[in-house]
């Protein structure tokens, strides 16, 4: 590995050394751009910009039980780069996840949508909140609880949130509805016809409408998001 390559990786281990998650896919990021950042120096601060996200958020997340009782959980958002435009990643609900999760699925994240033909920039987040065995009732307290905390940091020109592991339909409704009442409002813009409507956007793609209209699998989520930006 060059010296460059691997000055990159020690400082990421210096700074991040519990971050297993977050390290083990900066390793293999620049280990696969190795012979590119070797041949232009200047790509060597570009990767040590990339390797450290814009903005790292996290908070506290209580809710109440059936029983009253309450719980605290820990959220995590990671807006990792915006870039290319506004940030849109997944939230995960899961007992492994933690900071070092989120900032590895951040870094993926924003390396994806940047070879997407949609100008958005890369994020994720989550809690370690463990919906299995929850009721529907404590699944939507918690979802108010995190959005609650959340929804200052979102929008349409910030961050535009998505299903991920722990977090489906019934999740993003909860969290959605949660952002309108708090917001008060659903913004318009020319990037995303329907604003933080991003965030149900999987909602109504399972819809048997959409889906006979614009078909199923990723074809038909493509389709309908094709449809839903030039609505407007």
């Amino acid at each position: 590995m060059s010296k460059t390559a691997g000055s990159i990786l020690e400082a990421t281990l210096k700074r991040d050394p519990h971050e297993v998650e977050f390290i083990q896919a900066v390793q293999e990021a620049v280990q696969a751009l190795e012979r590119v950042i070797a041949k232009n120096c200047r790509y060597v601060n570009i990767m040590e910009r990339l390797l450290e996200p814009e903005r790292v958020i996290v908070f506290r997340v209580s809710w109440v039980d059936d029983r009253g009782v309450t719980h605290v959980n820990r959220g995590f958002r990671v807006q990792y780069n915006q870039s290319m435009g506004p940030c849109r990643g997944g939230i995960r609900f899961h007992p492994s996840m933690n900071l070092s999760v989120a900032k590895f699925l951040g870094f993926e994240q924003t390396l994806k949508n940047a070879l997407s033909p949609y100008k958005l920039g890369g994020a994720a987040g989550g809690s370690d909140f463990d919906p299995k065995a929850k009721s529907d009732n404590e699944i939507m307290r918690f979802c108010q609880s995190f959005m609650s905390e959340m929804y200052r940091y979102l929008g349409p020109d910030k961050d535009l949130p998505s299903e991920e592991m722990g977090v489906g339909t019934r999740e993003m409704g909860y969290l959605f509805g949660q952002y309108r009442r708090l917001a008060g409002h659903f913004q318009r813009t020319s990037r995303s016809s329907n604003g933080l409507g991003w965030v149900c956007m999987k909602k109504i793609y399972r819809s048997p409408s959409w889906q006979s209209r614009y078909g199923g699998g990723s074809r038909g989520e493509e389709n309908l998001i094709v449809k839903t930006i030039k609505k407007g």
